[in-house]
């Protein structure tokens, strides 16, 4: 059956495979990455009463990295790169300023509904983080690691592994 289809149709199927694989692994690697980065901004805040800002930036750096060198070679299946690495830490700029952002924004107005200090500062957390995956995501997939004709292997229309 795989031989009666176009090239266009591989091509399609190849791309529908690596997209869920890819949207699968990133997932996964992002809540991992997000433990770690949740689980940093709150020991800093509350162990060492760090600032929120302090803090946020700490946790978003161990869990940036984190994401990164897990992402590179489990989700995206990519050989290392300087520009590839750049444009990545471009962008984790990018979604760190969505991050603290939202995160600063977020503890008065979740204050307001009178939780206390910590559930303000974890609810705060998961809605600029969640935003800021979205945009990780979308950038890191069809910019940065957007899988190009030639990467294609010829028989089996997926990526080589690396």
């Amino acid at each position: 059956m795989a031989d009666n289809l176009t090239a266009a149709e591989r091509k399609s199927l190849a791309t529908q495979k690596i997209w869920e694989s890819s949207l699968f692994r990133f997932i996964l690697v992002g809540g991992f990455s997000a433990i770690v980065d949740l689980g940093s901004t709150l020991f800093f805040r509350f162990a060492f009463g760090m600032s929120d800002n302090l803090s946020k930036t700490i946790g978003f750096i161990l869990g940036t990295l984190t994401a990164y060198l897990i992402n590179r070679r489990w989700t995206f299946n990519a050989a290392p790169s300087k520009r590839r690495f750049v444009i990545t830490m471009i962008t984790y700029g990018l979604t760190y300023l969505v991050q603290i952002g939202l995160y600063k924004v977020g503890i008065p107005w979740l204050e307001g509904f009178g939780l206390n200090e910590f559930w303000v500062r974890v609810f705060s957390f998961v809605i600029a983080q969640g935003a800021a995956t979205i945009l990780n995501f979308l950038i890191q997939r069809f910019i940065i690691f957007r899988v190009r004709e030639e990467e294609m292997d010829e028989v089996t229309g997926e990526r080589p592994v690396v």
